[in-house]
């Protein structure tokens, strides 16, 4: 037996949202606008299917995946996979340049919908693992680095590129590259501002196993999603809250340190250079960026 069932509706200020369940004895689908989410096996493997517009992580984008990550931890899934459909060989191009603010706000804010993404997949205290496809850029990587588990097919690339739009990145995503890869690659990574190959992300501990397209699935599932569905849940969620908190209090900045790095983003984003960046990009030309370093320069520096 199969059936439709409208589960709900969502209006903001740009978009309305019709969410579709689709139910049949196999598989259950929540069927979105960008995202399409099927439940198979106590597995939620959440697509991002807006190919034509490089899966960027768009408002709508980022609401549609959280949703659609609840909606898994909601039915008692022991593991979410974030997968995307590509097209010319992009898994996602990151942010939504279009929906960077230029009128002086933070454009990584904390209740921006990119960062309640980031904790989201962070928070969800079940497993989230990233089949990459496609290049990564931007916000996207950051995305991944997100995630518990990272799979990718060996054409695959990595970039985190804030330096070519002029975007000040905030502290916890950088400590959250530190963490991951190390300082120096960490630096490498937001200096250059130029994609990695698959395998030299698995050298630095940034992704988790590299497959040829054809084995990517098969790899995924043998290796990684059939484990989890012999595994405890209940000890496998316990464990990704402890690396939550633990991860965290690693990270804890005295006010005098948060403070200083406030003030240094704040110049850049509210800065000519940022909205150079942005106007460039959206004009498809090179930037012409004016600021120096020593526009940073403070008593203390």
């Amino acid at each position: 037996m199969q059936r439709y069932e409208l589960v709900r509706t969502i209006q903001n200020k740009n978009h309305f949202f019709c969410f579709y369940l689709f139910v049949s004895e196999k598989s259950t689908t929540f069927a979105c606008m960008l995202v399409n989410t099927v439940i198979k096996e106590r597995i939620c493997y959440v697509e991002m299917q807006n190919a034509g517009h490089f899966n960027c992580l768009s408002e709508a984008m980022c609401e549609e995946l959280c949703d659609a990550i609840q909606y898994g931890y909601d039915h008692e899934c022991v593991g979410i996979v974030i997968k995307a459909q590509c097209a010319k060989g992009v898994w996602s191009a990151g942010h939504d340049i279009r929906e960077l603010p230029q009128n002086g706000e933070d454009p990584l804010a904390y209740d921006v919908p990119m960062e309640q993404l980031l904790r989201c997949v962070q928070e969800t205290p079940i497993p989230v693992i990233a089949c990459v496809s496609g290049t990564v850029w931007g916000g996207a990587c950051d995305l991944c680095l997100s995630c518990d588990m990272i799979v990718s097919t060996d054409n695959a690339t990595f970039a985190i590129t804030p330096a070519k739009i002029g975007i000040p990145y905030n502290a916890s995503g950088i400590m959250h590259f530190i963490n991951q890869l190390g300082m120096n690659k960490a630096r490498e990574m937001f200096f250059l501002a130029t994609p990695i190959t698959a395998q030299d992300a698995l050298n630095v501990g940034l992704i988790n196993r590299v497959a040829s397209p054809e084995d990517l699935d098969n790899i995924l599932e043998e290796q990684f999603l059939n484990p989890l569905r012999r595994n405890s849940v209940m000890s496998i969620s316990a464990i990704k809250r402890q690396f939550r908190i633990l991860s965290k209090a690693a990270t804890v900045l005295s006010s005098e340190s948060f403070e200083r790095i406030n003030a240094y983003r704040t110049k850049v984003y509210k800065g000519a250079d940022y909205l150079e960046g942005i106007r460039s990009f959206l004009e498809k030309r090179t930037p012409e960026y004016k600021g120096k370093a020593s526009d940073l320069d403070t008593k203390k520096d």
